[in-house]
């Protein structure tokens, strides 16, 4: 019977070995995915004190003494900047002829 041929010792170590590759990589997995947890934590904490430092600076007390109007300004030229900047191609047409194949003309015979 060929049910009873089968090395079964190196079925099982196969099977095991690869189960052991795939714990192996989950393992791996979660110390890479804690590294980068610790990364983020330290740019989020850098990024946390760029903030403090800017509103100490001149440029900010600056920005918070601007009036309404200028604000307003300056968000419309950033918002038409990039709304000219996103949508340049979506104004332009192109319709090119396409001329009927042969094939097409065999195949609809009311051409």
């Amino acid at each position: 019977m060929i049910l009873l041929e089968t090395d079964w010792s190196q079925s099982w170590l196969m099977t095991g070995m690869g189960i052991g590759v795939v714990f192996v990589i989950l393992i791996l997995l979660i110390f890479v995915l804690q590294i980068f947890s610790v990364m983020g934590r330290k740019t989020t904490a850098k990024a946390i004190n760029v903030k403090a430092d800017y509103k100490d600076k001149k440029q900010a007390k600056a920005f918070d003494k601007a009036s309404d109007e200028e604000k307003a300004a300056v968000a419309v030229a950033l918002y038409l900047y990039y709304y000219e900047k996103n949508n340049r191609e979506n104004r332009i047409l192109t319709i090119k002829p396409n001329p009927n194949s042969a094939w097409h003309s065999e195949l609809n015979e009311r051409l």
